[in-house]
C-alpha cells in the first residue's frame, strides 16, 4: 500500500509539473486576450431588436485593436512627414505627465520590437570584489553625454517579473555572454531554471 501511494504521488508530481505551467500559460493568454476583447469590443453598436440589449460578438475587440494598429502603421508610414512628427512631439512636451508616460512606454516598446532593439546584448556584470555576478542587458554603450565616459548602462530584469533596475557600471566589469538575448531573458526571468538547455 505504501509503495502504491509513493508511485501515485510520483505520477501526481510529474503530472503537476506538466499541467501547471501549461495551464498557467493558457490562462494568462486567455486572460490577456479576453480582457482586451471585452474592454474594446464595440458590440454596443449592434442591438438585438428582440431584447434591446447589445449583441456581444466574440473577437470583435481583438479585431478592433488589429485594425487600429494597422491603420496607425499605414498613416505613420505614408502620410506623416518629419515636420508633422516634430510638431506632434513639441505639442506632447506641453503635457508633462502624458509626455512622460508616452515617451517611456514608446521607448520600452521600441527596445523590444523597434528598429533599434535595446535588449539584444546580454552581459554578465561583476557586482563586487567577492565575485558576485548578475546577468543584464547593455542598453547604452556611451554615457559621455552625462559625463560618465567609460561607463555603460546595464538593465537587470528581476526573476519571475518583467520589472527590473538600471545600473551604471564600468565597461571593464561587463563580460559579454555567448547566448541569445531571448535565452538570457528567459534564464533571468525564470530565476535561472530555464534558458540554457
Amino acid at each position: 500500500m505504501n509503495k502504491l501511494f509513493r508511485v501515485l504521488f510520483t505520477y501526481f508530481i510529474k503530472g503537476l509539473l506538466v499541467v501547471v505551467p501549461f495551464a498557467a500559460a493558457i490562462f494568462l493568454i486567455y486572460w490577456a486576450v479576453s480582457s482586451i476583447d471585452n474592454s474594446l469590443n464595440l458590440s454596443s453598436l449592434w442591438i438585438d431588436p428582440e431584447t434591446g440589449k447589445p449583441i456581444y460578438i466574440p473577437g470583435l475587440g481583438i479585431l478592433t485593436v488589429v485594425i487600429i494598429i494597422l491603420f496607425a502603421g499605414i498613416v505613420v508610414t505614408n502620410l506623416i512627414t518629419d515636420p508633422i512628427k516634430v510638431w506632434i512631439n513639441r505639442w506632447l512636451q506641453k503635457l508633462p505627465l502624458f509626455n512622460f508616460l508616452y515617451t517611456s512606454i514608446k521607448d520600452l516598446t521600441e527596445a523590444f520590437v523597434g528598429d533599434e532593439k535595446k535588449f539584444n546584448e546580454p552581459v554578465l556584470v561583476e557586482l563586487n570584489e567577492n565575485g558576485l555576478k548578475q546577468i543584464g542587458f547593455v542598453t547604452s554603450k556611451d554615457l559621455t553625454k552625462i559625463n560618465l565616459p567609460g561607463e555603460v548602462a546595464v538593465y537587470f530584469p528581476f526573476s519571475y517579473s518583467f520589472a527590473g533596475q538600471l545600473y551604471i557600471v564600468h565597461s571593464s566589469k561587463v563580460k559579454h555572454l555567448n547566448m541569445s538575448a531571448s535565452e538570457a531573458m528567459k534564464f533571468v526571468v525564470s530565476g535561472g531554471v530555464s534558458g540554457i538547455d
